[in-house]
């Protein structure tokens, strides 16, 4: 039977949630909890996850009411926590036991935890213990708290964030290749405050080549150090880039193919940079058209012939160089416990992910200016879409001013990622 919750209830619950994202940038890779301890409508006390190998927030519940109130002070009160506490030892003992020594009489959880050594095993050990507990009250605000995690856990890939600014016609750089700055201080302002947040920041070569940048956080407090991702298939990152010197300080992965020279590779590495080989797509030449000369991203990455479009084909080869497979990227990424990366890169690297459907959001800064220019790049290369997308497409979850820009972030719709990924593969 549906456990039924009243007005209280939901009041708690928002409060929990509002504690929970006291954590990001901090816990990861574990989730974002938030808990409040209650007894006759009464707040005892409240606590938060705050870091990793810290404190749940259970525990941080339990101890702020102790201290305040007395030892017993919990005992026959209902804690509301965001997500269904652990019950197996991890960094910390489980939070269950606690509870249960406590003396709480309710546990109301907003969620169940997907982690498999939990995944209601919590529910049922507070449960054997006498513990009332319900489940699903503002669960879908808790699963979005926590989407990042909860991608990761069931998917094994991080959630993924597209990066970029643009002038009001589209464009992200001159057609000359010049794009800084588009943004506003303020907007940059921003992007450093996303990097503070993330596990890992992507960008391509043709990015470090262009704009050397370093990919750290600046003029804000980071709550963790991102590792520095390049995708580079050829392994053309100079060794005086500054993401190769300041390896040692910050950690630099590269991403490259099998195909790429064992000899750069050792000095990267010597450099103090990880070089990772991962799959790239099984591609075949393009050609061109008479009727049309081939798009630029076809001659800055290989696609196979089902990219590209039949209208392109004649029998002159364009060789290509290989274009690393975003998929095999992210699946590395999770393997290292990584829940939520940053998307920068040009043009061909934003559409790769796009295309191949692993793009989650969208944050994006809009200038109020005009480039031009046919030549002058769009941020998705790529095939994009073969039709108008519908208003439903996409999830405005913000949009607010940067100083002079606008910042729009958006969530990807999932539908329509599984559609593109039936369509275009992996």
């Amino acid at each position: 039977m549906a456990a039924s919750f009243d007005p209280a209830d939901a009041e708690f619950m928002q409060r929990a949630l509002r504690l929970a994202p006291r954590g990001e940038g901090r816990v990861e890779p574990n989730p974002m909890v938030g808990a409040v301890l209650v007894r006759n409508d009464r707040v005892l006390a409240e606590g938060w996850h705050g870091r990793f190998g810290g404190p749940h927030a259970e525990i941080e519940a339990l101890r702020a009411c102790a201290v305040r109130h007395g030892a017993d002070a919990a005992r026959g009160a209902t804690c509301y926590v965001t997500l269904e506490p652990c019950c197996h030892h991890g960094k910390t003992p489980p939070c269950t036991d606690a509870l249960i020594a406590a003396g709480v009489a309710r546990v109301v959880a907003a969620m169940r935890d997907p982690f498999p050594e939990v995944a209601g095993r919590g529910i049922r050990t507070l449960r054997r213990a006498g513990v009332r507990v319900d489940v699903g009250l503002l669960e879908e605000q808790a699963a979005w708290v926590n989407r990042a995690f909860v991608h990761r856990v069931t998917t094994g890939r991080p959630w993924v964030t597209l990066k970029w600014a643009q002038s009001l016609d589209g464009k992200i750089a001159t057609h000359a290749g010049a794009s800084r700055w588009i943004s506003s201080e303020a907007s940059r302002r921003e992007v450093h405050r996303l990097r503070g947040r993330m596990d890992a920041v992507i960008v391509g070569v043709g990015t470090v080549l262009a704009d050397d940048p370093e990919l750290t956080c600046r003029h804000v407090r980071p709550r963790r150090v991102a590792t520095r991702v390049v995708l580079d298939s050829r392994l053309r990152t100079p060794h005086s880039a500054k993401l190769v010197y300041t390896a040692k300080q910050t950690p630099t992965l590269i991403f490259t193919s099998a195909a790429a020279p064992s000899a750069r590779r050792k000095a990267l590495e010597r450099a103090g940079c990880e070089v990772c080989i991962v799959a790239s797509w099984r591609m075949r030449s393009a050609t061109l058209s008479k009727r049309a000369s081939l798009p630029r991203m076809y001659r800055t990455a290989t696609v196979s012939e089902r990219r590209v479009p039949p209208r392109l084909i004649r029998t002159a080869t364009v060789r290509q160089r290989p274009l690393l497979s975003p998929r095999a990227v992210l699946d590395e990424l999770g393997r290292r416990n990584m829940t939520n990366v940053l998307v920068e890169g040009g043009g061909c690297v934003l559409g790769s992910f796009f295309d191949a459907g692993l793009a989650d959001e969208a944050v994006v800064f809009v200038a109020p200016c005009l480039i031009g220019g046919a030549d002058a790049p769009g941020p998705l290369h790529g095939l994009g879409r073969t039709a108008v997308p519908s208003l439903q497409d996409a999830d405005v979850i913000e949009c607010r001013s940067c100083g002079p820009d606008r910042m729009w972030r958006l969530r990807l719709s999932p539908a329509r990622a599984r559609s593109r990924r039936a369509k275009n593969g992996p």
